[in-house]
């Protein structure tokens, strides 16, 4: 597959990602589900056009650097096709989960992971509601896929893909799927669970194309059915404005180290999970679930 075919590919899947909303938008107006709303939708898409334009900004640096660790720095080369392209996915999707696992355990990167959180609809449209700041330090993450061997076009063209796959489990129209689909790939149910506000259900099931990294790493949960799924933050802001929406973690965890007593406290409120406080006030999502 050459460069443009990638990008060929990456456009007309982008493509089907727009056909499948507009598909379930007009699903849910038809049957009155209520899946849309006018406001959360626009701001969804305020939030993707946010993005992209960080993205562009980005992306020069972003492929220059991956190809120069590859260039430079890779520890060894793949030479078969297929496993490359296996171990690429493979290794992608790993690093994705830690990547998102770090936007949840760490509050300085859940004050730019929260946008996508925010809202308490949930739809095709909210896989749009980007992470704005996530293309400043995402390819930091992805490094390792260059000193592995993988070429930089090859590492953006697999996040392309799996970053589409991610964006269709967003949707309340499709119930759990078989068994071995559901034990091994990250599915609708698992990804409701995932932008829950109930107690058990907060920072659990990070993955984008595989959930086994979840089920090895603790941050599994199942979609349980006698417990209706609330979606959005454990406490809304007042101002769901889009501009509120990207900065008001920030701002709170300005107030939080500002207040801290001790230079320690201050790194804690920026380093430790969303919910750490030095006098108990609050209380991260771990704690509050093992008293659940």
């Amino acid at each position: 597959m050459t460069d443009l075919d990638k990008s060929i590919t990456v456009g007309a899947l982008f493509g089907f990602v727009i056909l499948l909303t507009l598909f379930e938008m007009y699903f849910s107006y038809v049957h009155d589900k209520k899946h849309y709303q006018k406001r959360d939708t626009l701001t969804n898409v305020y939030l993707m056009a946010s993005a992209f334009v960080i993205n562009i900004l980005t992306k020069a640096g972003t492929f220059m650097l991956l190809q120069y660790f590859y260039v430079h720095y890779r520890l060894f080369q793949i030479s078969n096709t297929l496993v490359y392209w296996i171990v690429l996915i493979l290794a992608q999707d790993f690093l994705y989960w830690f990547l998102h696992y770090t936007g949840h355990y760490v509050r300085f990167f859940w004050a730019m992971h929260v946008t996508h959180h925010s809202s308490e609809h949930f739809n095709l449209t909210t896989g749009f509601r980007s992470t704005v700041f996530e293309p400043l330090y995402r390819v930091f993450f992805y490094l390792p896929l260059a000193l592995m061997g993988f070429n930089a076009f090859d590492i953006l063209f697999a996040y392309l893909v799996t970053q589409i796959y991610g964006n269709i489990v967003h949707t309340k129209s499709v119930g759990k799927l078989h068994p071995i689909i559901e034990y091994l790939f990250v599915t609708p149910s698992h990804h409701r669970v995932h932008h829950a506000s109930n107690v058990r259900y907060l920072d659990k099931n990070m993955g984008m194309v595989l959930i086994l990294w979840d089920r090895i790493f603790g941050t599994f949960q199942a979609e349980v059915a006698e417990e209706e799924i609330k979606y959005g933050l454990t406490t809304q802001p007042e101002d769901v404005g889009p501009v509120n929406i990207i900065f008001h973690e920030f701002i709170a965890l300005y107030a939080d180290v500002k207040k801290a007593p001790t230079f320690k406290d201050k790194l804690k409120y920026i380093f430790y999970p969303p919910g750490w406080s030095h006098d108990g006030s609050t209380q991260t999502a771990r704690v509050m679930q093992r008293q659940l």
